[in-house]
């Protein structure tokens, strides 16, 4: 590849003697990289020629594409930035700097580890500081990862996935929160394809059987709206936006969730009609209005209301000749270029004053998250902070006195009076929307009129608003101000708390306390105190804790009447051998999440035992005991649990609807006569659900508890007696 594709495409926009800097910064690349190769074979130079080229596509200044040109040089051809901003310029040589920095970046084993979770919030917090200085740097990392997706089959499998992984998680969500579509999308596909080969296949077949249906549907639709919009005297252009693979996927998995499959999605495009001004915009909606019958709950005016990231629209869904679903997207040229290329936008109009002063409103989110981020010290609270409050939609609520807010999708009242005041947030005993009160759970939509309700005296914040399983609060925000309150309150009163909460869990999971100076190591607390203080103040959830148990309470083995009547494939890993027999052990039912061992049998392969069962603890031949690991499934695991509860009519109902609502299966299901029943009002009753991880039965046996007359739920080594009907 030679200069010639990026001077053609730099001419269209950039002025003649920014189109000789470039080509000085080229020639500067390609002796630095004379010689060297990619792992692919081509000259080296070929890659940030690439990455410049699709910064070009993306118009950003010439700044921009001389640092795509020349990111590389002081990491592989040892010349030191000085030379660079010898050559060019103190502004080259930062930019070049900040890219190098951000190339050091590693996000591999995102939560495998303390210290991998430690690494990734230092990472983070380096691309926030980066992002804040000069958006820039993020731009030519994202062209750059962009690139080296697109070249990805020259790396082994394993670095593959490793690589398409972090694209998903880190870079493609940082460009939909930057706007930058047309880098958003592509970086989710081919994520998706490495990811994911055989359903990125599948779904990229079933796209191109239905194109030509799917073709001629738009061009009848796009001739019929093209009349109307004459008639009108609306000068429009009218196309159709084909989905991508990645979000049809998505779109997949919610139809599949409600029994639907990929022949009902009829939403495979969107019909775009871009005008050219604000008033056109409202003019073209009432005429498709006119001509199509609306959805009335499928309309969003993103144009008096603007995305946190710039996005403006109007975004409507009509029903195609009264059977069709049809979204239909309208705005002005200017928006549709903001939303192809989000804040890069920018740096192509940045010489307006008044320009500049939007793009400091449209980044206003960046230098208020980092504000915020200075208040977070450990590295969970920081990565759980970054995933909701830069990697997820948001939705736009008013007060009731017009002021609109952004939060992230799923937020709450709660997250809604915590982002006005703090104060407001601990006094809140309630909320209402649009005039009608609602559950503090209730998940905000776009639109919204929210009034919180608060207790005219002092009022401390509920612990239960922590616990992700309740779903009080969405966003990092509000639960690092929980936190606080909780942190200023008696070292005592927390450490008790804390002692309550870790005890109570232990009940629940039928496990035995380990040592809690060991539990305080795991989570390197310098003394049992420190961490018990920290779970009683909300800084540690016991859902962190449950997942780190390694002991259980032993219990007494019970001679049962009862076996699931299918044992499920287990997807576990004997390490150092290759496709040897493995079976889940019925006497302490494991489940992912749950430390295990395997003990080889003389004829059945290799039965897994949680490290903490009964049997394994007093085996008498340890040599026979080896290493295994849970791999990738998605199959279930029988877990026996015991409810203790106050008998009531309706009880039973209440908790299976609530398990069905958690889509668990109940295999079983018997309560156990005993003489003091009548007498004491309770009673006792066994289920086995299956589960599918240890993370699942955590947060289903919190809400079990919180049932109308439930006592204690537990999970239990013995199996259920059925001795009566299941429904009894």
């Amino acid at each position: 590849m030679s200069f010639s594709r990026l001077e053609a495409k730099a001419k269209s926009y950039l002025l003649s003697e920014k189109i000789a800097s470039l080509k000085d910064a080229y020639d500067f690349a390609l002796e630095a990289h004379q010689g060297q190769v990619r792992l692919s074979g081509e000259p080296y130079l070929e890659h940030p020629l690439e990455v410049a080229l699709i910064l070009a596509e993306l118009q950003l200044d010439a700044g921009s594409l001389m640092a795509a040109l020349l990111h590389d040089v002081p990491e592989n051809c040892d010349i030191p930035l000085a030379e660079i901003e010898a050559s060019f310029s103190p502004e080259i040589s930062k930019l070049v700097d900040g890219v190098t920095k951000l190339g050091k970046l590693s996000w591999q084993g995102g939560t495998r580890s303390a210290a991998a979770r430690e690494r990734q919030a230092v990472n983070l917090r380096k691309m926030l500081v980066a992002m804040a200085e000069d958006l820039r740097v993020v731009f030519i990392k994202l062209a750059d990862r962009l690139h080296n997706m697109r070249t990805l089959d020259a790396l082994s499998p394993e670095k593959q996935r490793r690589i398409a992984g972090e694209t998903l998680e880190i870079y493609a969500p940082l460009a939909h929160r930057l706007g930058i579509w047309e880098l958003k999308w592509q970086l989710e596909d081919l994520s998706f394809r490495y990811l994911e080969p055989k359903e990125y296949r599948k779904i990229a077949k079933l796209v191109d059987a239905r194109r030509a249906e799917r073709e001629s549907f738009l061009s009848r639709v796009t001739q019929t709206l093209q009349a109307e919009l004459d008639q009108a005297v609306i000068k429009v252009e009218v196309s159709g936006r084909p989905k991508h693979i990645y979000s049809i996927r998505q779109k997949m998995e919610k139809y599949d969730a409600v029994g639907k499959d990929f022949d009902d999605i009829h939403d495979l495009f969107a019909l775009r009609v871009l005008v050219s001004s604000v008033p056109d915009c409202y003019g073209a909606l009432g005429v498709i209005h006119s001509l199509w019958r609306p959805l009335p709950e499928e309309f969003d005016d993103f144009i008096a209301n603007p995305k946190s990231n710039g996005y403006q629209s109007l975004h409507t869904t009509v029903m195609f000749q009264g059977t069709t679903p049809l979204e239909v997207q309208i705005r002005t040229h200017q928006m549709h270029h903001v939303d192809e290329y989000g804040v890069a936008a920018h740096w192509r109009y940045k010489e307006g004053e008044e320009r500049e002063i939007h793009f400091e409103e449209r980044i206003a989110w960046l230098r208020q998250l980092i504000e915020w981020h200075r208040e977070f010290t450990g590295a969970e609270e920081f990565l759980e902070s970054v995933k909701t409050d830069i990697f997820i939609d948001q939705v736009f609520v008013y007060t009731p006195q017009g002021e609109i807010k952004d939060l992230p999708k799923g937020s709450t009242p709660l997250d809604f009076a915590y982002r006005i005041h703090t104060e407001l947030g601990h006094r809140c005993i309630g909320a209402k929307v649009k005039g009608r009160l609602v559950t503090l759970t209730y998940e905000l939509k776009n639109g919204d009129v929210v009034e919180i309700m608060q207790s005219k005296a002092a009022k401390a914040p509920s612990r239960d608003w922590l616990n992700p399983h309740l779903g009080y609060i969405k966003t990092s925000h509000a639960k690092e101000k929980i936190r606080q309150w909780f942190r200023k309150q008696e070292r005592a009163e927390n450490i008790e708390r804390g002692r309550e909460l870790l005890e109570r869990e232990m009940r629940r999971l039928g496990r035995k306390l380990i040592e809690r100076g060991e539990m305080a190591k795991l989570f390197k607390y310098e003394n049992a105190d420190d961490f018990l203080a920290a779970l009683g103040c909300g800084e540690i959830t016991i859902h962190q804790v449950a997942l780190k148990l390694a002991a259980q309470e032993e219990q007494p083995r019970v001679v049962t009447e009862y076996r699931p009547p299918k044992q499920p494939t287990s997807a576990v890993k004997v390490l150092g051998t290759a496709d040897m027999l493995t079976q889940l052990a019925r006497c302490c039912h494991p489940v992912p999440g749950d430390k295990i061992i395997g003990y080889v049998t003389r004829s059945r392969g290799v039965t897994v035992h949680r490290q903490d069962c009964y049997n394994v603890l007093h085996e008498d031949e340890p040599e026979r005991l080896v290493p295994v690991a849970w791999g990738a499934t998605d199959s279930t695991y029988p877990v026996n649990i015991r409810v203790e509860a106050w008998d009531r009519v309706g009880l039973i109902r209440d908790i299976t609807t609530l398990v069905a609502e958690e889509k668990v299966n109940i295999a079983a299901i018997s309560s156990v006569d005993s003489d003091d029943r009548i007498a004491s009002g309770t009673f006792n009753f066994y289920i086995i659900l299956e589960m599918r991880s240890l993370a699942q039965l955590s947060r289903l046996l919190v809400r079990i508890e919180r049932v109308r007359g439930v006592i204690s739920v537990a999970r239990t080594d013995s199996e259920v007696v059925l001795k009566t009907n299941p429904s009894a």
